[in-house]
């Protein structure tokens, strides 16, 4: 956000410049589901729900989530809440206290970390590889795993990296998991969007067995382009619902009511623009990365799922700017990126991955060719 904020004020001051660090679908939402909005509110869907959600939207979820991974959950297992962000920090809330441990494979999202802090608990951060696919290995969570840990958070497809775990991959990190009795809080706000016949699989579906401690963070805003309803959900064991529900009853109360009747359109209504907006996305995809790795000293794995490139700038690192400066670290590359090119990316110190960068393809084509020729124009520039 900060990024983008930065680049839409060198645009109103008249500079072009290209912004690739927004994790957010540049797609309108689609037609049907703006319609059911605008009947729900003809209707006078305008007032306090259950601050849970409305029942109808609750079995949409339900429905969606057992068709998708297997396992059923009955009503009073789903709270809606104000986005996905706002369930996690629910969770943090409900689940931690002082002093706990929450494990945190890095690189992550940069909420995760603030959250468990904020609670008082200690975001133990356990570091994956590009070599691995950026995924956690079971030995390495089984070693982190201490007398104050309290729970794993684990986002699949990932923010900021795009790598998605394999059925083998989840079953390996379930293996460790039955043996130690932790939380587990699994991010699938990605989990539709994987591209190349990638089979996506939940940990829930691999694992039906851990359901009394396992959590599924869901929601509408990337998978239906709806990041500006803030309809995101949880679905877990009815005492920590209950909890959620508790919390949230004093923060927000209810999800907005026109909101939640418009994501039960967008779970039980058509798919053709999601699949449109996939096929776009695995488009976009390739012509990033494999642009990004046409550059010297660039080098990028083609990711799994998301809309995310993460790409290492390590190879950049130790080169002179035209103005005499050295580039010291990815922050630096970012900084340079937009004086030089105009293009706006997040650094990987943000995600705990220091000398990555993360560019969003949520962005046309046209604006992804022209990226890639300016960032590989300075490039070029670097002595």
């Amino acid at each position: 956000m900060a990024i983008a904020d930065r680049a839409a004020a060198l645009r109103a001051s008249g500079v072009d410049v290209l912004s690739f660090g927004l994790g957010e679908p540049d797609f309108d939402t689609p037609e049907p589901i703006r319609a059911a909005a605008k009947a729900a509110l003809d209707k006078g869907a305008t007032r306090y729900t259950k601050t849970r959600g409305i029942a109808p939207l609750r079995q949409a979820i339900a429905a969606d989530s057992l068709r998708r991974r297997g396992v059923a959950h009955d009503l009073e297992e789903i709270v809606v809440s104000a986005g996905a962000k706002q369930s996690l920090f629910d969770l943090a809330l409900a689940l931690l206290d002082e002093g706990d441990e929450a494990i945190i494979p890095a690189p992550y999202w940069v909420s995760y970390p603030e959250q468990v802090a904020l609670v008082g608990a200690v975001p133990k951060f356990v570091q994956t590889t590009e070599a691995e696919g950026f995924r956690l290995r079971p030995e390495v969570l089984d070693a982190a795993i201490g007398p104050k840990t309290k729970a794993l958070i684990l986002c699949t497809p990932s923010n900021p990296t795009g790598a998605a775990y394999d059925e083998a991959s989840l079953h390996a990190l379930a293996s460790v998991l039955r043996r130690r009795g932790i939380w587990v809080i699994v991010d699938e706000i990605y989990g539709q969007l994987v591209y190349d016949g990638f089979v996506q699989r939940s940990l829930l579906t691999v694992a039906p067995d851990l359901k009394n401690r396992l959590i599924i963070v869901d929601g509408a805003s990337k998978t239906y382009a709806m990041t500006g309803w803030r309809i995101g959900w949880m679905l877990g064991p009815r005492a920590v619902a209950d909890a959620c529900e508790t919390l949230q009853s004093q923060a927000t109360s209810n999800a907005t009511t026109v909101a939640q009747y418009a994501a039960i359109a967008a779970l039980e209504g058509p798919r053709d623009a999601f699949d449109a907006m996939l096929a776009e996305f695995s488009v976009r995809r390739r012509l990033m990365v494999d642009g990004l790795n046409a550059l010297s000293g660039i080098r990028c794995r083609m990711p799994e799922g998301a809309f995310y490139a993460f790409p290492s700038v390590e190879g950049l690192l130790g080169k002179k700017t035209a103005e005499g400066k050295t580039l010291e670290s990815d922050l630096d590359v970012t900084a340079y990126l937009l004086d030089a090119a105009r293009v706006a990316v997040v650094p990987g110190a943000a995600f705990g991955a220091p000398g990555y960068v993360r560019l969003s393809y949520a962005a046309s084509q046209k604006q992804i060719l022209e990226g890639v020729s300016r960032i590989g124009a300075a490039i070029a520039a670097l002595r």
